[in-house]
């Protein structure tokens, strides 16, 4: 099935055409599962910082570090190939509008867009001319099928 959008050059080879929305969210589904078990055995290396005992709900330091992992998950992969594991399972890869990598500054927006629109920013995919999604547009991005 083609997209609207056709073929885009992304600036990385390899990137064909604007990934769906079902195939995003399948990505997403594989990421979090592969993020949870990580988030684990996170949680189960700090315990003995805090006597064994479970983290309150809240707990300043805890959250911290667990929102600093999501950041690092997603930031290296998509810094480094633009592919988590979850996006190369799905053959989707996040393709800047100029050639190179992902920096920085793009991971941090794209995430901070998605946490502020708890994840509904994606649905805007099916009312963009380009499928884009806001977390695309305000990264300067584009999430494209890898053939």
């Amino acid at each position: 099935m083609r997209s609207a959008a056709g073929p885009v050059d992304g600036g990385m080879p390899g990137c064909g055409e604007v990934a769906g929305v079902f195939r995003r969210f399948a990505a997403f589904l594989y990421d979090a599962f592969l993020l949870a078990g990580l988030l684990f055995a996170v949680t189960a290396a700090v315990l003995p910082l805090n006597e064994g005992q479970a983290f309150r709900s809240g707990h300043p330091a805890y959250s911290a570090l667990l929102a600093l992992f999501v950041f690092l998950y997603f930031g290296w992969f998509w810094t480094h190939g633009g592919q988590t594991p979850g996006m190369r399972a799905w053959r989707i890869r996040l393709c800047t509008e100029n050639p190179g990598p992902l920096r920085g500054s793009q991971v941090a927006v794209r995430l901070l867009a998605v946490i502020l629109t708890l994840g509904l920013g994606t649905f805007w995919a099916w009312f963009d001319v380009k499928r884009r999604t806001l977390q695309d547009i305000v990264s300067r991005v584009r999430v494209l099928r890898v053939d």
